[in-house]
């Protein structure tokens, strides 16, 4: 069964998994949440530092919306270029991704939006000269890390549809891909996975929460597990 359509609180479209039982957004509202988490407490702070290239690896590519946000938020900042790569073991069809109003929202073309979900899978997608992409149709756990990422944006179903994901060994496997002083910010804030997080070598901060949700975490690599 294809995940069903739904209007999250601010408008933006998401998805539900029949396969996961699960969301892919807040149903507070999917643009608010990815924005605030992804973008606010993750990409910007690299883009403030004025660091002239920037390497974010995102496991569960979703609906595409945390790699429009990047892209979108580098009109910002236009000396800095973004290299992303991103892992997802079930990809939404093209067909699927017209129907998402994200583009509508953001005030933004669809054809960026769009060309997100219909490159091919390996293959690098440029986006403008600040913007290069490339998924992977791949178990993220059975990739072989490069460590030469900055930003990791953890976006995998909830530990109770994906549990795998968020063990000690799923954080060590995160902790490879990161250059030392490496980011990984995500929606979970259970204390086992900040736990985990720390068995695997990052230092854990909590952070506040979008509306509905009362903390995030963002964690920085000080150890290689």
């Amino acid at each position: 069964m294809e995940p069903e359509l739904f209007t999250t609180a601010d408008g933006s479209h998401s998805l539900r998994s029949p396969q996961f039982s699960a969301a892919y957004h807040s149903t507070h509202g999917a643009i608010n949440e990815s924005r605030h988490i992804y973008i606010e407490s993750g990409l910007l702070p690299y883009l403030e530092r004025g660091q002239a290239a920037i390497r974010v690896l995102e496991m569960g590519l979703g609906t595409g919306l945390n790699a429009l946000l990047s892209w979108n938020h580098l009109r910002k900042f236009p000396t800095i270029r973004v290299d992303y790569t991103a892992f997802e073991s079930f990809p939404i069809s093209a067909e699927q991704a017209e129907q998402l109003n994200y583009p509508e929202l953001l005030k933004i073309p669809r054809d960026p939006f769009l060309a997100l979900h219909r490159a091919e899978f390996g293959k690098v997608l440029s986006l403008g000269e600040q913007f290069c992409f490339t998924k992977y149709r791949q178990d993220f756990l059975a990739a072989s890390p490069t460590p030469d990422f900055d930003l990791i944006y953890y976006d995998a179903f909830a530990p109770e549809q994906q549990p795998e994901l968020w063990t000690v060994e799923a954080m060590a496997h995160c902790a490879r891909w990161l250059k030392p002083g490496g980011t990984l910010v995500t929606y979970c804030a259970k204390g086992q996975f900040k736990r985990n997080l720390r068995a695997a070598g990052f230092q854990v901060e909590a952070l506040p929460g979008p509306i509905g949700k009362r903390e995030i975490t963002r964690a920085n690599l000080v150890n290689l597990a």
